[in-house]
């Protein structure tokens, strides 16, 4: 059992949930939480770690026969990003994908989330959850938003990291333009949209873009777009939270398809 800080293994995990440029040279996130653990694909678990009272609780079974390091509670609260640890953390090796992994020929109208440089981890971990609610293919972030593999963005995912595809572009015009090429209607959520949401016709493969949570979409990313798109506002809000804002334009996706399709 691991009973120190200065373990080596546990000062290279404090590092790992701390420093992005290490996660990703080293290819490796951190999922900490049952339901992360449960539903983590077992071809992608490197490492495991369980605290005292996690095995003093659970069965030994929950962890299918498979290798883990026990750690003692002190450590493990020192390992956790939350308030109150469930006790157990998985490191993981990062999945790749690929444009293609959205755009499958079988996919005849993806539909796609994208976001740029958005920095609230929560708001980027729920994007990603909610599209696969609504079923989304991808998600396309630029690589200044903030890191996917960030402990709290990936708990907000809620398990979903482990299941929609996505990638991290150092262009996001040129990403655009190669969607458009490939026949994605690109919207971008903009307050000086020239249609309301409901208004465009998304039955077809349709991309949406969320800009930064503080400044919103850059000019020259909402200038590409086939259509800037806006949500009305009541009262003297001015504007939806990130996470709100695609969670109602997915919606309205689905909304529409499944009336394409004849579904109630």
């Amino acid at each position: 059992m691991i009973t120190s800080a200065s373990n080596e293994k546990v000062k290279k995990l404090a590092a790992l949930s701390q420093k992005p440029k290490l996660r990703h040279s080293e290819g490796v996130f951190i999922a900490e939480g049952i339901k992360m653990f449960l539903e983590a694909p077992i071809a992608q678990i490197k490492e495991i770690y369980a605290s005292e009272s996690f095995l003093e609780k659970n069965a030994v079974e929950k962890l299918n026969g498979m290798r883990y390091e026990t750690v003692s509670d002190d450590v493990f609260k020192r390992l956790s990003d939350t308030q109150a640890p469930q006790g157990i953390l998985c490191l993981m090796k990062m999945p790749k994908y690929e444009l293609d992994n959205m755009l499958c020929a079988d996919k005849k109208s993806p539909l796609i989330m994208m976001v740029e440089d958005m920095q609230d981890p929560g708001n980027l971990g729920t994007i990603m959850r909610t599209g696969e609610g609504a079923g989304i293919d991808g998600l396309i972030m630029t690589k200044n938003t903030v890191d996917i593999f960030n402990p709290k963005a990936v708990r907000a995912t809620m398990g979903s990291i482990y299941r929609v595809p996505f990638i991290i572009t150092d262009d996001i015009l040129s990403m655009i333009c190669e969607l458009k090429k490939r026949s994605v209607k690109v919207y971008a959520a903009h307050l000086d949209g020239s249609a309301d949401y409901d208004e465009c016709d998304y039955t077809g493969a349709s991309a949406f873009i969320i800009g930064n949570e503080a400044g919103g979409l850059r000019r020259e990313t909402a200038d590409i777009a086939d259509c800037r798109i806006r949500i009305p506002m009541k009262g003297q809000v001015e504007s939806l939270n990130a996470a709100a804002s695609s969670a109602v334009l997915a919606y309205e996706a689905v909304r529409q398809r499944r009336k394409n399709k004849g579904l109630k």
